[in-house]
């Protein structure tokens, strides 16, 4: 196989999809490895020279990086390939596309964070390093969501960046990486709800948000106190409960991952209160 810098081997047999596929492999390799050191691609003179092909394999491997939303072609004078390395939006949207090309219902992605959101708590209270990253991070989210106490959509809004903290915080990086791409395309439907219920005068009362952030406080401290079991526990009733009352009128629903909204709130998306993944994994 030829090195990543080294000219692709062309032959008469070699149709040249197959050589931009080639360009691309390499280009995707250094892509995902961090071998783009200032977020964009040579210029397309430069990959010809370094591959050794012609301008349309180039351009060609462009496209395709460009459709696996890796990077973005800008064109004219000031043009170029920026880079955009994988991330929980991207990966949360192709699967969140995937669900409603599979026409599944809501009450279908609740089942499956039924079963994983609280083994991730569990995880998280087996941190040995919880109290020093997990609690400041935590405490800052309850603070937060306490103040939104009446303001329907930014307590969801901040709500499920309680949950996204607590999923990124899983120590498996398999798991971590499932579970919050299926949190993702759950905070887009629990978001929309948000928004409907609010606007109709239907959304839970400042009692009611109260009651979850208490929840969302037991479960902190469980995970803090490394009680895996109680988090666990905690956990569980808790999704389960606040589960049911988007179910009540969404449960129907097919998985959305293609409206503006939905779509909006897919770019949205971000490690929670601006924190990379090694900030807290």
């Amino acid at each position: 196989m030829p090195q990543p810098d080294g000219p692709v081997p062309r032959t008469g047999r070699v149709r040249s999809d197959r050589v931009a596929e080639t360009v691309a492999a390499h280009l995707r390799e250094r892509i995902l490895t961090g071998g783009v050191a200032d977020g964009t691609l040579p210029a397309q003179e430069a990959l010809m020279a370094t591959f050794g092909v012609g301008a349309p394999s180039v351009r060609e491997a462009l496209r395709i990086l460009e459709v696996e939303g890796l990077i973005t072609v800008r064109r004219g004078k000031l043009g170029g390939a920026e880079v955009h390395r994988p991330d929980g939006a991207s990966v949360a949207h192709a699967i969140g596309l995937t669900m409603q090309g599979e026409r599944t219902h809501l009450r279908e992605l609740a089942e499956a964070l039924l079963f994983f959101e609280p083994a991730c708590a569990s995880a998280c209270a087996t941190r040995a390093d919880r109290r020093e990253v997990l609690l400041p991070a935590l405490e800052d989210n309850l603070h937060r969501t306490a103040d939104a106490l009446g303001n329907g959509p930014e307590f969801t809004r901040l709500g499920r960046e309680f949950h996204d903290l607590v999923v990124d915080s899983t120590p498996n990086t398999a798991v971590r990486l499932l579970v919050r791409s299926l949190v993702a395309v759950w905070t887009t439907q629990e978001e929309t709800w948000a928004s409907e219920s609010w606007e109709a005068g239907r959304y839970p009362d400042v009692a009611s948000q109260q009651h979850l952030l208490d929840e969302h406080r037991l479960m902190a401290h469980a995970i803090v106190a490394g009680d895996a079991t109680g988090a666990e526990d905690l956990a569980r009733r808790h999704v389960e409960g606040s589960q049911q009352l988007i179910l009540a009128e969404f449960g129907d629903r097919l998985i959305d991952a293609t409206s503006p909204d939905a779509t909006a709130g897919f770019r949205r998306l971000s490690f929670p209160a601006g924190r990379s993944r090694d900030d807290i994994a």
